[in-house]
């Protein structure tokens, strides 16, 4: 490396936020041109990844608010738009192609980088315009350009392969480089783990924030706009990872509730049950959290029966979750131990290893456990072509978005939930096969609750899983912090 290249630590946004280290991205790409070697990768080829590109409001000239490509972002760091990024497999030097603008940029956007404040910026030697990749490449003569071609397994959309004009005269593999590169996100190194702890710690003392703000007349938005607020403000967190799910009383059995048709716009009324899913995102990485608690700060007995048989779910998962433990098993286990309290309450009624082995749980669970976490809310890597594939024995199941086996450093949510959704109990209801398990009655007394879901980020290490959330989670630790006890405990 040049001697005179002044590298930048790293990304923060400011005094008192993360600093996110240069040598994270830079430990992610010598990661990467490891494992290429151990899989054969051919002599003398070339890893090439394309960056993200503003993207225009329909034909405006407007542009969303930019977010860099996940994969792209992971092995460079790199938050601008435009950019191409190259790794030599054989030597694992890194090459950056960038935008070259023209003069009069600098009057909307600022001063126009030269080359060597991109080098100290992203702590990459080897800069280029992205208009001299052709010639680039041609000097550097690869044997095999591999590119990112493959499906994500939760959107069902294809990533985003690489393109320049002139790739046609070149070798290009794009099967090799995916499945290796997604498999890779999958488990963190240290230094991804200590930003999503930050975004975590963030996203749960603006989750704290919010329930001590909510109270009967304020609107979903006007929570949703506090929780924005402070991960901005505090955590320097420009990002949110989804839409915020702000649900009140029957919306809150709404699962992706807060969507354009639906935009948090209910007014809190007395005896609502709340549920708010929400997670802030940092320089990409996500956080996940969801917290549900009565709008009054103190719960029903009802409310109380719906929670704490979510949390107990939780807590079995969180207590058996550890390396060699299939992700499956512990999706069964809380189904399991929901439907046990379920049946304790007289909502539901006969063996539950019948009740689960007809679906029973799927009615108020509809969704899986959770998720794998990282760069992506819903992280890459839960069905690649060595792991176990989607299961489907059991309803609900099937809704994984990974049936792994937990290997340390995976970072994942565990969110288990109850909801009363019209719409699944009246097919419950009128089918012969699952009507037997329900106290119709009972059952009915229920429509109009909404639901339960608590989602925590956990983080497996080889003694079993750590949960990063801080948030109140007891019936107790709720109603003490919603009554503006115990600051000094989070």
């Amino acid at each position: 490396m040049n001697s005179e290249l002044k590298i930048d630590s790293g990304l923060c946004m400011g005094p008192g936020t993360h600093m996110v280290p240069l040598e994270l991205f830079d430990t992610n790409r010598k990661r990467l041109v490891d494992r290429l070697k151990t899989k054969n990768a051919p002599k003398n080829s070339i890893v090439l990844l394309e960056g993200g590109n503003d993207v225009p409001v329909h034909d405006s000239d407007i542009t969303y608010l930019f977010r860099q490509e996940s994969y792209f972002m992971w092995a460079f760091g790199i938050t601008d738009p435009g950019c191409y990024g190259a790794i030599e497999v054989d030597t694992g030097i890194a090459h950056i192609f960038i935008p070259k603008f023209p003069a009069e940029y600098a009057v909307w956007m600022g001063r126009i980088l030269e080359k060597d404040e991109w080098r100290n910026k992203y702590g990459i030697e080897n800069v280029h315009y992205v208009e001299d990749l052709n010639n680039v490449m041609n000097d550097l003569k690869p044997s095999t350009i591999l590119t990112l071609k493959g499906m994500n397994t939760d959107s069902g959309l294809c990533s985003k392969e690489a393109s320049f004009k002139g790739i046609e005269n070149f070798n290009v593999n794009n099967t090799l480089l995916f499945n290796e590169i997604a498999d890779l996100r999958v488990c963190k190194t240290k230094l991804e783990i200590e930003v999503l702890k930050y975004v975590i710690e963030i996203s749960s003392a603006a989750h704290r924030k919010v329930m001590r703000y909510v109270s009967v007349g304020k609107t979903e938005y006007q929570c949703e706009s506090v929780f924005l607020h402070y991960c901005y403000e505090v955590g320097g967190c420009r990002h949110v990872s989804y839409t915020c799910i702000c649900g009140t009383g029957h919306n809150a059995s709404i699962l992706h509730y807060g969507h354009a048709g639906a935009p948090n716009d209910r007014k809190i009324k007395e005896g609502d049950m709340c549920l708010f899913d929400m997670g802030a995102n940092y320089y990409g990485y996500a956080s996940d959290i969801t917290c549900s608690y009565p709008v009054s700060g103190v719960f029903t007995e009802d409310q109380k029966t719906i929670y704490n048989a979510v949390l107990n779910a939780n807590l079995a998962v969180l207590s058996s979750a550890k390396p060699g433990v299939s992700w499956a098993d512990l999706h069964i286990l809380a189904a399991k131990t929901l439907l046990e309290d379920l049946k304790k309450a007289g909502i539901v009624k006969g063996n539950v290893q019948e009740m689960l082995k007809d679906g029973v749980a799927a009615i108020f669970q509809p969704h899986g456990l959770g998720h794998l976490m990282g760069l992506d809310v819903h992280d890459v890597g839960g069905y690649l072509p060595n792991n176990p594939p989607r299961p489907t024995h059991i309803p609900g199941v099937d809704k994984l978005r990974t049936a792994r086996i937990l290997e340390e450093n995976m970072v994942l949510t565990i969110e288990p939930g109850c909801y009363f959704i019209d719409h699944l109990l009246d097919h419950a209801l009128k089918d012969p096969n699952l009507s037997k398990y329900f106290e119709a009655d009972v059952v009915n007394r229920f429509r109009g609750f909404g639901g339960v879901r608590i989602e925590d980020d956990v983080l497996i290490t080889k003694d079993g899983a750590v949960n990063l959330t801080k948030v109140p989670r007891t019936v107790e630790e709720i109603e003490r912090w919603m009554a503006g006890k115990d600051d000094d405990k989070y």
